[in-house]
């Protein structure tokens, strides 16, 4: 009650509270000087009592003036101590030379000595003694039992996360883990540092439950190393933030997170080449269709570092167009670019509108990542999803050439590859679009870069499974063997760019995501790496279970990257060119016409029977209303 009604107390009430506190202990240090110099217990008599008004007189404001009336009592470390051995070498001399110049004769000269030695000591205990009173949480009924927590790296990182554990009162820090076999057996502020080995006996024996990560200056190889070693234990594993984000300061509680995606992925994040960006896009328009979606807007994150000379953001979301201009106006501002970024809120599928754009901004470079790209949904919703995918990227495109765009990158996706979804196929066509028109005109570079899913997007599988475990489970996986390629936005973005600039006129380029992953796998991994065991036939106390749910209408088990075969390479070690078919423009305008008809009229029927003639391998199960 009493802690909880002094932390409630107004600033000035608290600073006053403390100013008190020290004058009282500048005379009792006065006191305990007395009686250690004259080896008796003092009473003070006479001139006496000056040497004892003396001290709060000078102790107060010497302590304000080093600002130790501004630091938070619960907060107090290192640099509390530096302030008062600072305020306290102040008050040495002043306190000393005063004695001396008014020589008292019944005041021993030693006191202007001892005292200030005195009470150094007293406030140091006084500070430390209310910190610990302060951050002490409370035991009784209904109080939440603390978590057992071991930090694993004993670095600075390490030492700065353990002084905020010791202030908040969340965690029980057990003890420090440590690569260093030097650190072994020794302490960090008190607290051991054990080898890796050592954490299967702290679970059983001290309770111990999360770790948290902070290594952040390791290696993507190093740190898929560690997480795949704490793997096997129930251990709930955290992370610090990375360097680029503790360069800022303290690190609190608040910037504990879970595991990224790259070390779920368990794989180093794809290389950049930024030589490649800054002759095709610094100085110049870009156009952004899509801005303000996940792949978009990290696109006209990464333009805007490049400094062009306006950025031209096309969204017909107002939320998601409002939001990502804002973050734009605020980055150019905290880089100090002078690049406009111009919100325009628009439909591609309107293709007036588009050309109206085109014309009066004149764009240099085009990125086409505007598409509805969620299967199930476009599966429900074909109508919708051709005339965006596929009709708009035509108007676009059209648009572009009308205006002189000089190139025109299109956002393709792997699912175009012998599609069994309507969200493929008009990917696909959108590609066939862009193919016809490079090989019938030369004015407007065309190309195409697909590629895989993207981890943390707002369809992306891991933030449904880390929502699905929080809540105690089932984790949904549509089928056992149903495989994935994954891609982080960053790096998707990045490499879309690059692929970009190295178009020469009609190439679909294909980046290199690695090796597919299992979903089922990735939802073990994540259970595990929440400190959560898998329930199943072989455990059924387990924790969270994982649900198979059957495949969603048009999805597959394996996803491609490839029609064709004998990809050929690129100046990027991780893009590649394919070699894929054709259809020439005066075959495939008559179908254009015929899909904007059926679209039109809404006749699913007819556009399915379109994209079966036109788009290898897709085969529509049944009419969808």
């Amino acid at each position: 009650m009493l802690r909880r009604l002094l932390i409630g107390q107004s600033r000035r009430r608290k600073q006053a509270l403390v100013m008190g506190l020290d004058a009282s202990l500048g005379v009792f240090a006065v006191w305990i000087a007395f009686s250690l110099r004259l080896d008796l217990l003092h009473r003070p008599e006479g001139l006496q009592w000056l040497a004892y008004a003396l001290a709060p007189c000078l102790v107060l404001p010497l302590c304000g003036w080093s600002g130790m009336y501004r630091a938070i009592m619960r907060y107090t470390g290192l640099s509390f101590l530096r302030m008062l051995g600072k305020a306290l070498a102040a008050y040495t001399v002043a306190y000393f030379a005063l004695l001396e110049w008014l020589a008292w004769p019944i005041v021993p000269r030693s006191i202007g000595l001892l005292q200030p030695m005195v009470l150094f000591l007293l406030i140091a205990a006084s500070r430390i003694l209310a910190r610990e009173w302060l951050i002490r949480v409370p035991r009784g009924k209904g109080v939440k039992a603390r978590s057992h927590l071991v930090i694993y790296g004993a670095g600075s990182a390490g030492v700065q996360l353990a002084n905020a554990i010791a202030t908040s009162g969340d965690f029980v820090l057990v003890g420090f883990v440590d690569d260093n076999p030097g650190l072994h057996g020794l302490s960090v502020n008190g607290v051991t540092v054990h080898p890796p080995a050592a954490l299967p006996g702290l679970i059983a024996g001290r309770g111990v439950s999360d770790v948290v990560l902070a290594v952040p200056s390791a290696s993507r190889k190093r740190r898929n190393e560690i997480i795949d070693g704490l793997r096997e234990l129930p251990l709930h594993v955290r992370s610090m933030p990375g360097l680029s984000d503790l360069a800022r300061g303290r690190i609190a509680l608040a910037d504990l997170r879970e595991l990224d995606v790259e070390d779920l992925l368990g794989r180093e994040p794809t290389p950049a080449a930024p030589a490649l960006l800054a002759q095709a896009l610094k100085g110049k328009a870009v156009m952004v269709t899509g801005a303000g979606g996940s792949i978009g807007s990290e696109l006209c994150r990464q333009i805007l570092a490049e400094g062009p000379a306006c950025l031209l953001l096309v969204e017909n979301s107002e939320y998601a167009l409002y939001a990502i201009h804002q973050q734009l106006s605020d980055r150019a501002r905290a880089l100090g670019l002078d690049t406009l970024t111009v919100p325009i809120l628009g439909d591609v599928r309107d293709q007036g509108h588009m050309g109206l754009l085109c014309r009066q901004h004149r764009p240099q470079v085009l990125f086409h990542a505007a598409a509805y790209k969620h299967v199930p949904l476009v599966e429900s919703n074909p109508v919708e999803g051709i005339a965006n995918n596929a009709l708009g990227t035509l108007g676009m495109a059209r648009a572009a050439i009308e205006a002189g765009v000089g190139r025109f990158v299109l956002v393709s996706s792997d699912k175009a590859v012998r599609p069994t979804n309507v969200m493929g196929a008009s990917k696909r066509f959108a590609e066939l679009v862009l193919q016809a028109l490079a090989a019938q005109q030369g004015a407007t570079c065309f190309a195409m870069v697909r590629f895989g899913n993207v981890l943390g997007s707002s369809g992306s599988v891991v933030p449904l499974f880390r929502r699905q475990i929080e809540r105690g489970g089932p984790v949904t996986v549509t089928d056992p063997e149903v495989t994935r390629y994954f891609m982080t936005i960053p790096e998707a973005a990045q490499l879309v760019l690059q692929a970009g600039v190295m178009a020469e006129g009609g190439e679909v380029f294909v980046l290199d995501m690695g090796q597919p992953v299992r979903i089922i796998d990735l939802a073990r991994r994540m259970i595990a790496l929440s400190g959560l065991s898998l329930r199943d036939d072989e455990h059924p106390d387990g924790d969270v279970a994982i649900e198979i749910i059957g495949l969603r209408p048009g999805e597959k088990l394996y996803e491609e990257l490839l029609i064709g075969d004998d990809p050929q390479p690129t100046r990027h070690p991780r893009i590649w060119m394919a070699r894929e078919a054709m259809v020439p423009w005066d075959e495939l305008a008559p179908d254009l016409e015929r899909m904007r008809e059926a679209v039109q009229v809404r006749d699913v029927a007819a556009l399915q029977r379109l994209l079966s003639r036109r788009v290898q391998g897709y085969r529509p199960e049944s009419p969808k209303a």
